[in-house]
């Protein structure tokens, strides 16, 4: 009798033991749905296009828009008007998008009314075109690094409108930032440049200020309402979505820049601002027709980040290219980099790196209760069976 509770003792004691192996152990084909796929290098391959195609876009279509303030360009309206006009050629890449899933077995989605896409296409195309004029006084009235320096401060307005509308949490880094960039830009408020590219008045140099300070808390707000759009209303945030989303608001935000242009009268001076141009005509035309071109390259590469991760990320790296620019200024247009910009860049930078530290704990987090969840449901299972 003994023996045989022995026996059963060590039976009991070896099944534990197998059990708890295998709760430690992944299995096989766990391990091998971790290694990287195909799908997983094309994702990052194609985020990394994305992030390329933002950075560079924005970049030059900054410095392009100087250019034009430089050589003798002076409309805003016309400068307002290259930042949205450069949608058709988004129409290529919808077509084909469209035409990828109309040839899939997929079931189409369900979408909104078309009053309720109006509407959503002329609030937010009217608040494009709203940001992207207070996006050219800031640029005409300040040098391109003074003005890069402040747009910095769309990441704090970031963070203000996806606590309040898109429930982000709001941690001591993400505090932390808000104040660096508060400072940095205040920096530049009270500093205004005596050589600087523009040579304006100190007047004209806080309208600048304001307004670019406008534009970056606008653009924050576009983005967090188009992420809460997609989460309420169209519920979907697949490529085309995101691509309808940029179209036709671009179309609204071009019709008001024209109606702008002619109403404002500035395209009476249009032909002799052609002919006094530095550079000459051509020169003129391809400096409006590049930087139309370098948005619409920005905008590809935002939309493509909206839509593979999200698009609290795409404002994150739109902002990598800010300190970035002053640099470039200082080469191409022999910006002034005093101690107050070196300082203020410093601190642009060092809330960028908080800000980007905070998103990299929640991600390590999520992926952590990812791990947690998936190795309590293999737990259960193996109980259970």
């Amino acid at each position: 009798m003994e023996n045989t509770t022995q026996e059963m003792e060590l039976q009991i004691r070896v099944e534990n033991k197998e059990l708890n192996s295998q709760l430690r152990m992944p299995s096989t084909a766990t391990t091998q749905q971790r290694l990287p796929t195909y799908k997983d290098y094309m994702w990052w391959f194609r985020v990394s296009l994305y992030i390329v195609s933002l950075l560079a876009g924005q970049s030059a279509a900054t410095l392009l828009g100087r250019l034009y303030y430089d050589k003798g360009g002076n409309s805003k309206w016309m400068a307002t008007f290259v930042q949205s006009a450069g949608f058709p050629v988004l129409l290529p890449i919808l077509l084909y998008v469209q035409l990828s899933k109309s040839s899939s077995n997929n079931a189409p989605p369900k979408h909104p009314s078309i009053s309720t896409f109006l509407l959503l296409f002329l609030f937010f195309g009217l608040l494009l075109a709203g940001d992207n004029l207070m996006y050219s006084y800031g640029l005409l009235y300040l040098p391109v690094s003074t003005y890069s320096l402040i747009c910095a401060t769309q990441l704090a307005f970031n963070a203000l409108f996806s606590f309040v509308l898109n429930s982000q949490k709001f941690t001591a880094y993400i505090f932390n930032s808000l104040v660096l960039l508060t400072v940095s830009a205040s920096l530049l408020a009270v500093h205004p440049d005596s050589d600087s590219t523009t040579k304006v008045s100190k007047g004209k140099y806080i309208i600048g200020f304001l307004c670019t300070v406008g534009a970056s808390a606008t653009y924050s707000l576009f983005l967090s309402l188009l992420e809460l759009t997609f989460k309420k209303v169209i519920k979907r945030e697949t490529f085309d979505a995101v691509l309808l989303m940029q179209i036709y608001p671009s179309f609204v935000a071009t019709c008001a820049c024209v109606v702008g242009l002619f109403a404002s009268g500035e395209w009476k001076t249009l032909p002799s601002e052609m002919k006094e141009y530095e550079k000459g005509r051509v020169s003129y035309v391809m400096t409006l027709f590049w930087t139309a071109v370098s948005w619409q390259i920005s905008s590809v590469g935002l939309l493509g980040l909206i839509s593979e991760v999200s698009s609290l990320f795409s404002n994150v790296i739109s902002t990598i290219s800010l300190p970035a620019i002053p640099i470039l200024a200082v080469i191409f247009f022999h910006d002034k980099m005093d101690g107050v910009k070196v300082i203020s860049l410093i601190l642009a930078i060092w809330g960028f790196l908080s800000y980007v530290y905070q998103h990299y704990l929640d991600d390590v987090n999520a992926k952590s209760r990812t791990s947690m969840s998936n190795a309590e449901a293999s737990g259960s299972f193996l109980w259970t069976s």
